[in-house]
């Protein structure tokens, strides 16, 4: 059963419209904190964190899903013994009927959820896929049963860690190299470099001279 239904915004991760409620009033903690992990997973579809244009995202005992098409995302959660095949019907069948409004009417929307308008379609969609039994439902799921559905599964948990990851990195000062020691880079240094490099090397020579001439010395007297 679809419990949350969101469609949002790609571009700015602002959502446009919500179904109605479908979660009893005694679970009214729950159904805000899997509707602001919806919002949530709409943000980091937004600044890119999450690539694929269809995805499950497993949350408790639900199943969080979304289509993304021409800028929109379509988001259902749903039990996690919902059949997943239906649930990506419904996201389509939402994604045909928001096609059919004005882009430039949807483009100007700066508040959350006021694009009422579609609320309506929303409620009436869903009607249809409640109960998993009837002709057409089972049309769907039968249909190229031996295709399954290539879509990325995940873990809340591991989204949420990688956001974590994310910030902390952004918090971190960027490392930068070690300057040089101020000694070896001193104009004193250069000056005693630039007097006494010349006379080592002329001692250099000279011992290496004494030395061979000494070698020769000692073969002449052998």
């Amino acid at each position: 059963m679809v419990k949350i239904t969101i469609v949002g915004r790609v571009m700015d991760g602002l959502p446009l419209a919500q179904g109605p409620r479908y979660v009893n009033e005694e679970n009214c903690s729950s159904f805000l904190c899997y509707k602001q992990q919806g919002e949530f997973i709409l943000k980091e579809i937004s600044r890119g964190a999450l690539i694929p244009s269809k995805m499950t995202i497993r949350i408790d005992h639900h199943s969080l899903n979304y289509l993304i098409g021409n800028g929109v995302c379509f988001m259902a959660l749903c039990d996690s013994s919902y059949p997943r095949k239906l649930v990506f019907h419904y996201l389509q069948d939402l994604q045909k009927e928001f096609e059919k409004f004005d882009n430039g009417v949807v483009g100007k929307i700066t508040r959350p959820y006021s694009f009422v308008k579609f609320d309506g379609v929303i409620g009436s969609i869903r009607k249809q896929y409640i109960d998993t039994r009837t002709q057409d439902n089972l049309s769907k799921l039968n249909a190229n049963r031996e295709k399954e559905l290539e879509i990325v599964t995940e873990n809340i948990s591991e989204i949420l860690q990688r956001k974590r990851n994310s910030e902390i990195s952004e918090r971190l000062p960027a490392t930068t190299p070690e300057p040089a020691s101020p000694i070896w880079g001193s104009p004193l240094l250069e000056v005693i470099a630039l007097k006494w490099t010349p006379i080592t090397a002329i001692v250099a020579v000279a011992a290496i001279l004494l030395w061979a001439s000494l070698v020769l010395k000692d073969d002449f007297i052998i």
